[in-house]
């Protein structure tokens, strides 16, 4: 499932009826993925909070940490063009955030990266002009420009993908998806595709409610990731996740995969 506009609610907590829906399937020996865009350091405080076990995706796919040690055990990094990159978003009024295995390098001190330095606990390794830093592989670029900027985007068309959101855009290599990552997973656990549901709200979820047997999107979501989605649920600050998991798969309803509406 993912996290931001999922399992959080719009002040970033677990509801305790969410978690309390969570630990009824994973009493039942159902697997649970935490599957998000985030970085590892703003992952893990969630993930300890659902005293999880299973492997954590991050940074949509690029990354994938064992859940008993947090070690990285798979990594996909992303090769631009970084000369273009750094000039193209140089001349554009817009924040750029590097993610790399060490942690986050920003262009500039924004109030997202602030928040998830509270919530991680752990500060960017650097801030400021990026052509000046020093990092490693980058698994996603993260470029917000306030507005959806596909020319700007445009140029790394070729060598990574593209996620286009209302303020701004993500890069990550190509071929890595969300989708990508639970794929590996479920192969790993002998867990059939059919058998797979998938939640979320965002358009870096949308390959995975696209292959999953059961995609399931959030009332908040917008028009094109509910248009990938077999089922639409209610909004993120309402407890949505927990009445699906209650009704669908606590309580063991038949599952409809036509396209439905709980909202």
């Amino acid at each position: 499932m993912d996290m931001d506009g999922t399992l959080l609610t719009n002040t970033n907590e677990i509801s305790q009826r969410n978690k309390e829906a969570i630990h009824m399937i994973i009493n039942q020996g159902v697997k649970v993925f935490l599957a998000t865009g985030r970085q590892y350091d703003i992952t893990v405080p969630y993930y300890e909070q659902l005293k999880l076990k299973t492997p954590m995706i991050c940074l949509n796919g690029a990354a994938l940490y064992d859940g008993y040690t947090g070690k990285l055990i798979q990594k996909k990094p992303v090769k631009i063009n970084h000369d273009l990159f750094h000039r193209k978003t140089a001349e554009e009024a817009c924040n750029v955030i590097i993610h790399t295995e060490a942690g986050m390098y920003c262009k500039e001190r924004s109030e997202e990266v602030i928040q998830w330095t509270l919530e991680g606990r752990v500060p960017p390794q650097y801030i400021g002009d990026l052509r000046q830093a020093s990092y490693g592989d980058v698994l996603k670029y993260s470029v917000n420009t306030g507005k959806v900027s596909l020319s700007l985007a445009m140029p790394f068309t070729k060598d990574a993908d593209v996620i286009h959101w209302d303020n701004g855009f993500e890069l990550i290599a190509r071929g890595v998806s969300k989708w990508s990552a639970i794929h590996t997973l479920i192969c790993a656990y002998g867990i059939r595709r059919e058998e797979v549901v998938t939640i979320g709200d965002g358009p870096n979820d949308i390959s995975m409610l696209r292959h999953a047997g059961l995609g399931v999107a959030m009332g908040n979501a917008t028009k094109n990731v509910k248009a990938n989605a077999d089922m639409i649920i209610g909004h993120h600050d309402e407890d949505s996740l927990a009445v699906f998991i209650e009704d669908y798969l606590i309580n063991s309803y038949s599952m409809n995969l036509g396209k439905t509406d709980m909202r």
